[in-house]
């Protein structure tokens, strides 16, 4: 007897683990819930072990799957790109290109950019995961992430996308009427804060200021907090207090006068935001196209 495929059921493992359950993995496999649970259960079976914990509500990774995941994610996303690099050698770009963006990127280069790939290489298929979490791009299956340049890891492949950020404080003029201007970042503990949360480790941004080359946190009272960044916008636009933010992520509200910036000679800047990528993913024909395109219509739309 041949010994059993080592492969066997690691699709329907890893579509799970990814999905955070097993509808979303059936779906994501075009095949039904009960053919994905029997493939786990199988595995499982073959393993010894088991490698989710189900309950009614959710559907979790044990030890044992934890480590698997670990191992067998970055080593399905090597060969799938080893076997797609290997198809697509001397032919036009084509596959599924996968990305995870966070919320700010949307409007200002993932819309422009995919409707113009879209247009230009029809057999690229995207899929976009809005997630402002710090996200392992290799572990979780991704081809490539955008994210804020000082977020990116140092073993990643970056390609600018846009300017370098200049971060600001901003409310709107009636707020500001109402409430007074800040002159100085301790002004801000006589202020409402519209605060964020980080999606990933449930801490509050600390908001971030310079002031005779040294670093200054101000950690301001507020009764409104989130984890969205549009959020941050409107709260901000309907004069419900100040809110930290990139000037790119407002350049429309700021050009328009629904949002004022105050504190600027206190404020950093920093990189903006980067596509990051594994740097043996750099070669993959979909992945050139989308960073050509990329910087063809992101070039055009640079002040």
């Amino acid at each position: 007897m041949s010994p059993p495929d080592p492969f066997t059921g690691l699709s329907a493992f890893l579509a799970v683990a990814e999905a955070g359950g097993f509808t979303g993995a059936a779906a994501r496999l075009g095949v039904s819930p009960a053919a994905v649970s029997q493939a786990v259960k199988a595995l499982e079976a073959r393993l010894g072990t088991l490698l989710f914990v189900r309950t009614t509500r959710r559907v979790g990774l044990t030890e044992a799957g934890a480590a698997l995941l670990a191992r067998v994610g970055p080593a399905t996303a090597e060969i799938a790109s080893a076997i797609e690099a290997a198809g697509a050698m001397g032919s036009v770009p084509t596959g599924l290109l996968r990305l995870t963006v966070p919320r700010m990127a949307v409007p200002l280069v993932v819309e422009p950019v995919v409707a113009a790939l879209r247009r230009s290489h029809p057999r690229i298929a995207v899929e976009i995961a809005v997630d402002d979490a710090t996200v392992d791009v290799t572990a979780r299956g991704y081809d490539a992430g955008i994210r804020i340049g000082e977020y990116v890891e140092r073993d990643m492949v970056a390609v600018r996308l846009t300017r370098d950020i200049a971060w600001s404080v901003v409310g709107s003029p009636a707020y500001l009427d109402a409430r007074g201007r800040p002159e100085r970042p301790e002004d801000l503990t006589r202020h409402e804060a519209i605060r964020y949360r980080f999606p990933a480790s449930g801490a509050i941004y600390r908001w971030e200021f310079e002031r005779d080359g040294r670093a200054l946190t101000v950690d301001p009272p507020g009764s409104l907090i989130v984890n969205d960044g549009d959020l941050l916008f409107s709260f901000a636009r309907a004069g419900l207090g100040l809110s930290y933010v990139a000037d790119i992520a407002v350049a429309a509200e700021l050009a328009s006068g629904e949002l004022e910036q105050v504190l600027q000679p206190f404020l950093p800047r920093t990189p903006g935001l980067f596509l990051y990528f594994p740097r043996r993913a750099q070669d993959q024909p979909k992945l050139r196209a989308f960073i050509d395109v990329a910087r063809a219509v992101l070039r055009k739309r640079s002040p």
